[in-house]
């Protein structure tokens, strides 16, 4: 089982932007995907991007390019750098292993990190 770390979440002003980090804890994490998911309150959580062992990203499409996955295999990471956000992305964003290419999750979650987005 991955053990999975975020941060990076924080308080924004609408417009900005905020990097979003995962760290995990086992080489498990260089032959999984894995995507980041959220979920803002009174809502589902929904996958908001997902990137394959390879380095390929997928985005859900009500982003419009705001975002911008990537990972780093041999330090264990991958990232989220979040630009021009709306008050809309307010939302505990996790981290997870997932199966490619649907982005459904595996069972392996982060304990999230809050973003909130200001008008």
């Amino acid at each position: 089982q991955v053990q999975l770390v975020e941060s990076g979440g924080g308080l924004v002003q609408a417009g900005g932007s905020l990097r979003l980090s995962c760290a995990a804890s086992s080489i498990v994490f260089s032959i999984n995907a894995m995507g980041w998911y959220r979920q803002a309150p009174g809502k589902q959580r929904e996958l908001v991007a997902h990137i394959s062992t390879g380095g390929i990203p997928r985005y859900a499409d009500f982003l419009k390019g705001r975002f911008t996955i990537s990972r780093d295999n041999a330090n264990l990471t991958v990232l989220l750098q979040m630009n021009s956000l709306k008050p809309e992305d307010t939302a505990v964003y996790y981290c997870a292993t997932v199966h490619w290419p649907a982005g459904l999750p595996k069972g392996d979650w982060g304990q999230g990190t809050q973003v909130t987005v200001s008008s």
